[in-house]
């Protein structure tokens, strides 16, 4: 097959390029062992008759493909002199690295099906998820020792070089504190979720006043074992007992467990105060800038093509960790950009499936926003009352909102539902976006709106091809502003694993 040559030649260059690595060697030589373990699939791929090959597969190694080449960039950063600078500018290494070890995994479960069942067993060592998962962790924090050391020496030679150099100098030691103190956070994955007990719960405001109230629910800001949290009170529930719900409760968390990623909100659990009335509390992460829609409604917030290329991978890397969970795949349901929510440093998190049968149980059904789903609905869902809800439909969906970040506007504002049927089901209409919008994010946002549902991208391209983006447009050092917040923060990003 054509795509299989490239893949060889990217092997290749990944094996001598991990030789020369000046920092996160650990982390680089466990991406050159799976690999060298998914080299040894291809090769065998390689060996079938021509025409046994399913349309699948192919995709499989043309994306396989492109993920090698990022594989490259990455490795390539830690090869130069000038890796330090490369570090404290791009500073999302840690996100790359979980990332691209997601892609060579999933990668691997499809190819491997092709390999005898021997084979399969010796090559699935490499990429078992729970010793994966230990691997990884034990090699970041190998690999983060030796990056403060390197980063403090650095700090110190700067600042005996030319005082013209100042202004730089500062910036990174500042930085360099920061990376430390982050390094030493603990890490938001390792608190399980649970049924929380009401005395564990510590509200910020006193007296209580909800930052969020809506017909069935308030929202409180909270702390939960020295985390920010968002408590959700449930005002108006259904006659449902402590016992049921905690009984679907415990069913879920199964489900959630498989969703961990930092771009997928953090629920930390559910609380029952018991009593006559019995309270029903949903513990979840705090996000202190809001949802999506509100950030880009903003105008305090000034964001660069840089950061908004970030808030697009971020938002991605959630859409892709949901559908690609290990067991089975699953769609959120109803993307649209209130369901992302965004932290410090315009960190982007999927929002609004967590823990989702719980609520249903708890809360009081109210009418949606048609206009709003419209927006977000494909020309097939939008054509067809009843054509089927695909990850086809979702990355159409998520299309808009990337549209929304480029563009920072409401979409189809003023449109009435029978302009929706004829314009953009009938007519294949598409969104203008901005004259100045980077090249490689709107050709993105445009195969995400393809009328073709087999013309659009899926979750994985999306967060390879996004990666790719922000490379090319990242701007040049020192770092706008506006956009140093991401210095630090993602060299070490929150060590909850990563898009």
């Amino acid at each position: 097959m054509d795509c299989i040559d490239p893949i060889l030649s990217a092997v290749s260059t990944i094996y001598d390029l991990v030789e020369k690595v000046k920092a996160n060697k650990k982390q680089c030589y466990r991406v050159r062992d799976r690999v060298k373990a998914l080299e040894h699939v291809v090769k065998s791929i390689r060996t079938q008759k021509q025409g046994q090959t399913s349309a699948d597969l192919k995709r499989t190694l043309q994306e396989l493909s492109t993920t090698l080449d990022l594989a490259t960039v990455l490795i390539e950063k830690f090869t130069s002199s000038t890796w330090v600078k490369r570090v404290l500018k791009c500073s999302s290494h840690q996100d790359e690295f979980h990332s691209l070890n997601d892609r060579l995994n999933d990668a691997f479960q499809v190819l491997s099906l092709n390999l005898a069942v021997n084979q399969k067993e010796m090559l699935l060592k490499v990429f078992d998820q729970t010793s994966r998962e230990k691997e990884d962790e034990a090699d970041r924090k190998e690999d983060n020792t030796e990056l403060e050391r390197l980063l403090r020496e650095h700090e110190k030679e700067m600042l005996e070089k030319l005082k013209a150099l100042q202004r730089e100098v500062e910036f990174i030691g500042v930085n360099v504190e920061k990376v430390v103190a982050i390094l030493n956070k603990p890490s938001i994955t390792n608190v399980d979720i649970r049924k929380i007990e009401p005395d564990e719960l510590t509200y910020t405001d006193f007296p209580k006043v909800p930052f969020i109230k809506t017909e069935t629910s308030e929202v409180y800001k909270g702390t939960y074992l020295h985390f920010p949290v968002a408590i959700k009170r449930y005002t108006e529930t259904l006659n449902t007992s402590p016992s049921t719900v905690e009984k679907i409760f415990n069913k879920e968390v199964q489900t959630m467990r498989r969703f961990e990623s930092p771009n997928i909100l953090r629920m930390f659990g559910i609380c029952v105060e018991e009593g006559p009335n019995p309270q029903f509390l949903l513990i979840m992460e705090y996000c202190e800038m809001g949802n999506l829609r509100q950030v880009l409604e903003n105008k305090k917030h000034t964001l660069s093509w840089t950061t908004k290329a970030r808030m697009c991978r971020g938002a991605a890397g959630g859409l892709y960790r949901l559908h690609h969970t290990e067991q089975q795949s699953k769609v959120h349901g109803s993307i649209n950009s209130s369901k992302f929510l965004v932290s410090e440093g315009y960190v982007v998190k999927l929002g609004g499936f967590e823990l989702a049968k719980t609520e249903t149980s708890l809360r009081k059904t109210t009418k949606a926003n048609a206009h709003g789903c419209l927006a977000y609905s494909s020309p097939q869902m939008l054509l067809d009352i009843n054509y089927k809800y695909s990850k086809a439909c979702e990355i159409y969906s998520f299309g808009i909102v990337m549209w929304e970040v480029a563009t920072r506007s409401k979409p189809y504002e003023g449109w009435s539902n029978k302009d929706f049927l004829e314009k953009v089901g009938k007519e294949k209409y598409r969104l203008p976006l901005p004259d100045d919008c980077p090249k490689l994010l709107g050709d993105l946002i445009s195969a995400c709106l393809a009328h073709d549902p087999f013309q659009r991208p899926s979750a994985g391209e999306l967060v390879d091809k996004l990666q790719t983006a922000l490379g090319k447009i990242e701007e040049p050092w020192p770092l706008r502003q506006q956009d140093s917040g991401f210095l630090v923060r993602d060299i070490v990003r929150r060590r909850n694993k990563t898009i």
